[in-house]
C-alpha cells in the first residue's frame, strides 16, 4: 500500500471521486439547506483556475493509483490561503488520512508564500470542527453555541513560521546555485 500526493485540478478525472462523494456527502447532511440545487452548486461556485498555481492549488491523495483523499486552497488575500473541499474517502475514515491532507496542504500554502489560512465548514460536521480545533485552528465562532446558530463555522491558523522557514530554504538554495555558478 503506497500512499502518493498528486497536485493537479478539479477537472483531471482522478478528481471524480472526491467531487461525486463530496456531492452526495454533502447533499445528504444539508439537503437544500444552503442552496435550493444542492451541494453540486457550491461545488461549481469557483472555476478550476481559482484552485490553480500561482495563487491556488488542488491536491489529490492516491493509494495504489485509487484516489482516496483530497483537498484545495484558492487567494483569499494577500497573505491568506482559503481551504476547501478537505475529504477523505467515507470507508477509510479515522485512520488520519484528513490530517496528513491538512499538513501538506499548509506547507504547500506555506510555499507558495501565504501566511495565513482560512477555512469554514459546515455546522453539521463535527468531525471536521474536531480536525481543525485539534491541530492548532483557531474557531472565529463561540465553540459554546449551538453550531447551527452559525449555520458556517469559519476558522484561522497562522503559518508565518512555515512560510518563512520554506523563504529561507528557497534563498537559501538560491544562493548555493549561484555560488556554484548555476
Amino acid at each position: 500500500m503506497s500512499d502518493t500526493f498528486l497536485y493537479t485540478t478539479p477537472v483531471d478525472p482522478r478528481a471524480k471521486p472526491l467531487i461525486d462523494e463530496l456531492i452526495h456527502e454533502y447533499d445528504s447532511r444539508y439537503g437544500t439547506y444552503f442552496n435550493a440545487e444542492g451541494a453540486a452548486a457550491e461545488l461549481n461556485r469557483y472555476p478550476p483556475e481559482a484552485f490553480s498555481p500561482p495563487h491556488g492549488n488542488f491536491l489529490l491523495l492516491l493509494r495504489d493509483g485509487e484516489t482516496i483523499g483530497g483537498g484545495a486552497f484558492k487567494h483569499y488575500d494577500d497573505h491568506t490561503a482559503e481551504f476547501k473541499r478537505i475529504w477523505t474517502r467515507h470507508d477509510l475514515r479515522r485512520q488520519g488520512l484528513a490530517r496528513t491532507l491538512l499538513v501538506e496542504l499548509e506547507a504547500q500554502a506555506a510555499r507558495q508564500g501565504y501566511h495565513r489560512i482560512y477555512l469554514t465548514t459546515g455546522f453539521r460536521q463535527p468531525e471536521a470542527v474536531g480536525l481543525y480545533l485539534t491541530n492548532g485552528y483557531t474557531a472565529l465562532f463561540d465553540t459554546s453555541v449551538d453550531p447551527e446558530v452559525y449555520k458556517s463555522l469559519p476558522f484561522e491558523k497562522d503559518i508565518s513560521r512555515l512560510a518563512l522557514s520554506y523563504a529561507a530554504e528557497a534563498s537559501g538554495s538560491q544562493q548555493r546555485l549561484a555560488a556554484a555558478g548555476r
